[in-house]
């Protein structure tokens, strides 16, 4: 009984952890080849509040976004 328990907990742990670290690598990439969103985005964005933004603001929106990804 204790056998079978401890056996389960061997083989549950090291999937777990086998899982989560695959998992958020294919979706880490998964996010690099389709970013949720891009420079004509945030420039759509922008104009749509009535700014006019410019190349420096988008590019400076773009790497704060994608300094936490």
């Amino acid at each position: 009984m204790l056998h079978d328990i401890l056996y389960i907990l061997i083989g549950l742990i090291p999937g777990l952890i086998i899982g989560f670290v695959v998992s958020r690598i294919v979706f880490k990439s998964y996010l690099k080849k389709n970013p949720p969103i891009n420079e004509k985005m945030i420039e759509v964005m922008m104009s749509g509040m009535g700014r006019k933004p410019s190349q420096k603001q988008v590019k400076q929106i773009m790497n704060q976004m994608n300094r936490y990804m």
